[in-house]
């Protein structure tokens, strides 16, 4: 059964369910960076924080190798030039934003549909 939303509460419906997919999708890309994260020392895994405001959220890592590994990017001097991480790893952030987009279209999706 469709829900009836009288015009005046569209505003506060539609808000309160960006809400929830808001953190929904952030509290996804933690896991997923988590998940996918190498791991030698686990200090590039336990250093991801997220942060989870009103309509918006963030996953970061502040370790100066972060970047390299996760992304592919600034790599240190020490590395010259190339990827250096475990064998078998790879840059994996394009991974987990296709796979966050598909959980948001997902969740989005079902958020609607609830009565």
């Amino acid at each position: 059964m469709a829900r009836t939303i009288r015009l005046d509460q569209i505003d506060d419906y539609v808000r309160e369910n960006l809400k929830k997919l808001v953190k929904a999708a952030t509290l996804e890309a933690e896991r997923k960076l988590k998940e996918r994260t190498p791991v030698d020392t686990g200090r590039l895994r336990i250093n991801w924080q997220t942060q989870i405001g009103e309509l918006e959220g963030s996953v970061s890592n502040n370790l100066p190798y972060a970047a390299p590994v996760v992304a592919g990017t600034n790599f240190p001097p020490s590395w010259g030039g190339q990827y250096r991480t475990r064998q078998g790893a790879e840059p994996f952030l394009d991974i987990v934003a296709k796979d966050v987009q598909t959980y948001v279209d997902s969740e989005a999706r079902r958020i609607g549909n609830q009565s």
